[in-house]
């Protein structure tokens, strides 16, 4: 069968004949890869030849947003059934700490987990894949072609889950599940995570402020604006004036990597506010930042900051869960979010196309040659 793979020292993505994987235990599923999404960490891997290591001697294949078709299911399988929809989850737990023990492999201790179509394990960018029942999450077919925004959704619902867990436990009284409502939020960086952040965050009744720096007219801010969000232009005002213009906000879900923004975005959150950063910084560039004032406000307003990465089972569930309320509530707006498809014959567009309406680029398998 065909893979994308990431050949050894030199890192060309190459489409490679690799052996077609077969069910081997009982509780093992093996899906046709029917779709599956690009990122920002495919391309750092392609083109910034940013790989963590190997899976073996023909490379590592990439891919890690997915969805796929059962064609065969495991004698102990239950969950799912041949001709369902999936999707698999990507990271796989160290075996030694707590967490991952606890199939919580998102909040590893170790760092030694390893995750498909990252690090040491092949992903999902070809025809087939097998994966224990564990890791496989059913998709209804009235989403099918929402389901592979599932894995960057999950990190959206991660992100908002953990912010909102957090304050109902510090604040019992006046937080909880619908905590959300009517709060004032702001979402930086448009791209599909913070997109789908908007999409969970309307969905709770949240206000939503996204920022980014493109024209209102262009692809993501209608968007946004489709689901009742405001669009602030990063280029016309700064995040250092965000509070003056829109009032302090209750909670930031921050999705650039922009480690300079990330710090003065601080300025704009609130009492007893709490900040989800997502976004992975790179370069070593120092940024210069007010570190006094910032540490004032953080212990006078009582205010948390939050780092979050990868998603639970629970948040592939959760984001399940909400593609489809999105769709009830919205209609097909959600899938607007894919802005381009295409054969896995022309991967080479899809790694190197972007454009200012690019959101979210996905590559169509289909399980044939």
């Amino acid at each position: 069968m065909k893979a994308l793979s990431l050949t050894p020292h030199s890192w060309q993505l190459d489409l490679i004949d690799v052996p077609e994987p077969r069910i081997v235990f009982p509780n093992q599923v093996k899906l046709s890869v029917l779709e599956v999404g690009i990122c920002g960490t495919d391309r750092e891997q392609v083109v910034q030849k940013n790989v963590e290591e190997p899976a073996g001697p023909q490379g590592l294949v990439i891919g890690h947003e997915m969805l796929g078709q059962v064609v065969e299911i495991g004698t102990e399988v239950r969950s799912v059934r041949v001709g369902d929809l999936a999707v698999v989850t990507v990271r796989r737990g160290c075996g030694l700490c707590k967490p991952c023990r606890n199939n919580r492999s998102d909040m590893c201790y170790t760092g030694l987990y390893k995750e498909r179509g990252i690090k040491g394990l092949n992903g999902y960018e070809t025809e087939y894949v097998v994966e224990e029942e564990l890791y496989v999450v059913k998709v209804p077919e009235s989403i099918r072609e929402l389901g592979v925004l599932t894995e960057p959704m999950s990190v959206a619902e991660k992100a908002i889950d953990e912010a909102q867990n957090v304050q109902a436990a510090r604040l019992p009284e006046v937080a909880g599940e619908g905590w959300l409502a009517g709060k004032k939020t702001l979402v930086a960086g448009l791209g599909p995570i913070g997109l789908l952040a908007a999409v969970a965050l309307r969905l709770r009744g949240a206000e939503v402020i996204g920022m980014d720096i493109v024209d209102e007219t262009t692809k993501r801010p209608l968007i946004l604006k489709e689901l009742g969000g405001q669009y602030l232009d990063g280029r016309k005002v700064s995040a250092l004036e965000i509070d003056e213009r829109y009032g302090q906000v209750d909670f930031i879900f921050e999705a650039t990597g922009i480690a300079k923004l990330g710090f003065e975005l601080i300025d704009a959150l609130g009492v007893n506010g709490i900040y989800v950063m997502t976004g992975i910084p790179h370069g070593d560039r120092p940024v210069c930042i007010l570190g006094a004032e910032l540490i004032k406000q953080m212990v006078l307003k009582n205010q948390i900051i939050l780092g979050s990465v990868n998603a639970g089972i629970q948040h592939f569930e959760l984001a399940i869960e909400d593609l489809q309320r999105a769709k009830q509530r919205w209609g097909n707006l959600t899938t607007n979010i894919i802005t381009t498809r295409v054969s896995y014959q022309q991967f080479s567009s899809a790694l190197n196309f972007r454009s200012v309406d690019d959101i979210k680029t996905v590559i169509e398998w289909n399980g044939t040659d």
